[in-house]
């Protein structure tokens, strides 16, 4: 689905069926998170002056979690017959933070991580830990027989992977896995029409039931979980099924839910919501528009299963929302009314993810939701009924 500045925004359709509940949307690359009520207006705002979003989640007790990146660092502008060092090419792939920020409910700063290689997601355990993805260099020898990718005369940087840290609430790395080392450089190639210069790029990370590690990684469309106990790869899953993928999410009856962004798939490009049986590998669900190539999103997005069944999409790069049930029935819609600016001017409504609260979430039970607080805001941005 493409955009236009001039489109209608916020609230376009809520039919019946849909999950009661608050969404939390943070504009990609912008300075807000907003959790905004069932008619589309901001009921909750969260700043953060200084830093570039990724996206955001809500912790039990009513705190914010965000990923972002700080603004004060600028992508790096290459010349054609440059050749990035290792820090300039991490600040140039999309995803890319520095820091892990939590507010309370008020805005106020209680716990920081930062570190430049953070990439795209993080998962708080009940613990208090927190696992992330981390850009690494891979070692010469290995990224010489990573297999597919286009190739390019002249230098160019060196191949980069990705590790995943877990770290406890002081910030201290307490586990390191590394992802490059389970992946096979020739039966988990490139894609073709990706750069030989990052083999996995890894977009999603969770944790299934049993404490494993669920990945997602674009460049190779590659998904798999990791043993928590053996550190082996025990699932792996992939291209021809899904390309390009984002946010695998492991669902409570034991499958796998996929955002399969559909690029760079044979024929037309088109996206999919995905349920996967790891045990089996077979299709348990599966959700595509209608036409197919009237839902699409060639990066960034997700999809979470919601209770009851229903699952709500960001079809990132239109900044569209939207719910649809088992049936593929669309119960409810919402267009992203925000607007960013990236690094190189350009004006951008992407929504990297999005999260339904349920009416009595433990994250929002008993909290203040009036959409009158955000008055000025809602009218700003045409949200208000």
């Amino acid at each position: 689905m493409g955009w236009s500045q001039f489109r209608k925004t916020g609230l376009t359709h809520h039919g019946f069926g849909s999950v009661k509940g608050y969404t939390l949307v943070s504009p990609m690359m912008g300075e807000d998170t907003c959790l905004i009520d069932m008619s589309g207006q901001v009921v909750q705002r969260w700043r953060f002056e200084g830093f570039r979003v990724i996206y955001s989640r809500l912790l039990p007790g009513g705190n914010l979690l965000t990923l972002a990146a700080d603004a004060s660092i600028p992508t790096p502008v290459m010349a054609p017959d440059q050749v990035p060092t290792f820090e300039q090419h991490v600040r140039m792939q999309g995803g890319g933070a520095t820091h892990l920020l939590e507010s309370d409910w008020d805005g106020e700063a209680v716990w920081r991580y930062e570190n430049p290689r953070i990439h795209h997601d993080f998962v708080r355990l009940a613990n208090g830990n927190t696992w992330l993805p981390e850009i690494i260099e891979l070692p010469e020898d290995l990224a010489r027989v990573v297999r597919g990718g286009r190739r390019e005369r002249g230098k160019h940087a060196a191949m980069i992977s990705d590790d995943f840290i877990e770290i406890d609430a002081k910030g201290k790395e307490l586990r390191r896995l590394h992802l490059w080392q389970l992946l096979d450089p020739r039966h988990d190639p490139i894609c073709p029409l990706e750069a030989r210069t990052s083999w996995t790029h890894t977009n999603s990370l969770d944790v299934t039931k049993d404490g494993d590690i669920l990945f997602s990684c674009r460049h190779n469309s590659r998904l798999g979980i990791i043993d928590s106990k053996t550190g082996a790869l025990s699932w792996k899953y992939g291209a021809p099924n899904v390309h390009h993928q984002h946010h695998a999410t492991a669902l409570a009856n034991g499958n796998v839910q996929i955002f399969d962004n559909g690029m760079h798939r044979p024929g037309m490009s088109a996206s999919a919501i995905v349920e996967v049986d790891p045990k089996t590998n077979e299709t348990a669900w599966r959700y595509v528009g209608s036409p197919e190539s009237q839902f699409f999103s060639g990066h960034i997005s997700g999809a979470e299963r919601l209770a009851g069944g229903n699952v709500l999409i960001a079809e990132g790069t239109s900044g569209r929302l939207f719910e649809v049930t088992r049936r593929g029935e669309v119960v409810w819609e919402w267009i992203s009314p925000f607007i960013a600016t990236r690094g190189d001017g350009q004006k951008i409504s992407w929504v990297f993810r999005a999260y339904r609260y349920s009416l009595d979430d433990p994250a929002i039970a008993g909290r203040e939701l009036d959409p009158a607080r955000h008055r000025e805001l809602n009218r700003a941005y045409g949200l208000s009924e």
